[in-house]
């Protein structure tokens, strides 16, 4: 789809690209520029969220910005332009001198304030080599100016005779991490976190790459100053996992308030009409079982000091990831699809494995590709990634695209099981619940042992209740033995 048209031979307008596969609408969550901006070919210029994640779109030329046609939080349908960029010549010289300070103001179009320490990043070229720069208001004074013109009629009103102005103050050199212009480096979710946090970017030292701000530099600053005399420290983030959801400051409600009402867009809206048609177009079964997870559980230990695990991410989710993978592999007619519209069922010659990742913006359900094949470094290696992206926000459609079976773990939650819903175009969800210490039958005699519930659900019109119990059964037993791993694979 082409998303710009020429208007004349002076304006050019930018369109609402489909960023997704066959999306119709993208809101559009933040401006970067504002008119009298000049940008650059390949320049941010906004960030918007489709029904899958949030994407930030480059503009394609060189120009000044001449109107932005949508505000902030507005839904626009693909196609519709967004933004005009005037692509005259020299309209990218820089701008004439501000008007005389008594000359009546001329009201330009209302706009929101350009978002403070933006520097855009455009994922895999980096910064970009110019930053906006902000066109001055015409007849509006100078900040020194106008605060001296203020002094000194106040003076006049006052009987006293006007101050002298203050001196320029001399340019100052931009802070570690600027860029040009002074402006901090930092992704867009980790300015969002400053947002959220009240955290002024300017202010924080940067300890990245570059001078980059990180998340952790942020919540550093958020944390509270220590005591004089108490060595600083940098506050260390929460951790964050695929399953566990991303903390925000909720948002403040008047006391007197009743009841909150929250618009259904984007990633919510998708997950409800999705979730939707799967529930009352796939009939669903699920059957439990509980396991001793007590082996696995020493593995997981035995694995975290292993030398060729090192630098990746040891955890339960990875080695039942595994089982799963596994038993797929001895019943493979589960790993499966259903064509309703050629009426066929569609067995799938490769596990891409989805990973539920609760974020702030909803639910999500990116997927390991070619799961099958990976070794249990590269799966921990793949889970790790898939959690730190989804933590930052950057999941792409592409990730979240052909999954065939998925896991959800509800047991980070201290949850023990539930009913989960099929992710939509798959046979299979496995929910895995809290790993607790529990009274079991072990060998003749009570004893504390690790516990859990597993549930599977399944699409009854290709998976019966026999395949459906082999796999959920095979995946118990290697759990509970996971020895398996090895004399099954």
């Amino acid at each position: 789809m082409t998303t710009m048209t020429e208007t004349s031979a002076r304006f050019r307008e930018f369109k609402m690209p489909d960023v997704g596969e066959g999306l119709t609408e993208a809101e559009i969550l933040k401006w970067y520029v504002q008119p009298g901006d000049t940008v650059t070919d390949g320049q941010v210029v906004c960030e918007v969220e489709t029904a899958k994640a949030a994407v930030e779109l480059p503009i394609p030329f060189d120009g000044v910005v001449h109107e932005l046609r949508f505000p902030e939080g507005t839904t626009v349908d693909v196609g519709q332009v967004i933004i005009a960029i005037d692509v005259a010549p020299g309209s990218g010289d820089a701008p004439a001198p501000a008007a005389d300070p008594v000359q009546e103001p001329v009201e330009e179009p209302a706009a929101e304030a350009e978002p403070k320490g933006r520097t855009p990043v455009l994922v895999g070229y980096g910064v970009a080599e110019s930053s906006t720069k902000r066109r001055p208001r015409k007849g509006a004074p100078a900040a020194p100016e106008a605060a001296a013109v203020a002094a000194a009629v106040q003076a006049e009103l006052n009987g006293h005779a006007a101050p002298a102005p203050a001196a320029a103050p001399a340019p100052s050199v931009p802070a570690q991490g600027g860029a040009a212009g002074g402006r901090p480096l930092a992704k867009p979710p980790v300015r969002k976190l400053a947002k959220d946090l009240g955290i002024d970017l300017a202010t924080v030292v940067p300890t990245g790459k570059d001078g980059v701000i990180t998340r952790e530099d942020v919540h550093a600053a958020a944390a509270p100053a220590p005591a004089a005399s108490e060595a600083p420290a940098q506050a260390a983030p929460a951790p964050v996992s695929a399953e566990a959801p991303v903390a925000t400051e909720p948002t403040a409600v008047p006391d007197s308030a009743r009841e909150t009402r929250v618009p259904v867009k984007g990633v919510r809206k998708a997950i409800a009409q999705a979730m939707v048609g799967s529930a009352f177009t796939a009939p669903h079964v699920t059957e439990f079982v509980t396991v001793d997870v007590t082996r696995t559980m020493k593995l997981v230990a035995e694995l975290k000091e292993d030398k060729d695990m090192a630098g990746v991410r040891v955890n339960p989710l990875l080695v039942i990831a595994k089982a799963l993978l596994v038993a797929i592999k001895r019943n493979p007619e589960v790993n499966a699809a259903w064509d309703e519209a050629n009426q066929e069922i569609v067995r799938k010659h490769y596990v891409n494995l989805g990973i539920a990742a609760a974020t702030p913006r909803g639910l999500i359900v990116p997927n390991i590709k070619d799961a099958h094949d990976k070794t249990l470094p590269q799966l921990a290696e793949a889970l790790g990634e898939l959690v730190a992206t989804a933590r930052d926000g950057k999941t792409s459609p592409a990730a979240m695209a052909g999954g065939t079976v998925t896991i959800t773990n509800v047991g980070v939650f201290g949850v023990d099981t539930g009913t989960p819903i099929l992710n939509p175009g798959e046979s299979a969800i496995l929910a895995v619940g809290a790993i607790k210490l529990q009274p079991w039958v072990h060998k003749g005699k009570v004893k504390p042992r690790q516990v859990t519930t597993l549930a599977l659900s399944f699409d009854h019109r290709l998976v019966d209740g026999e395949l459906g119990s082999k796999v959920l059964a095979d995946v118990a037993a290697i759990l509970e033995q996971p020895k398996r791993l090895i004399t099954w694979a």
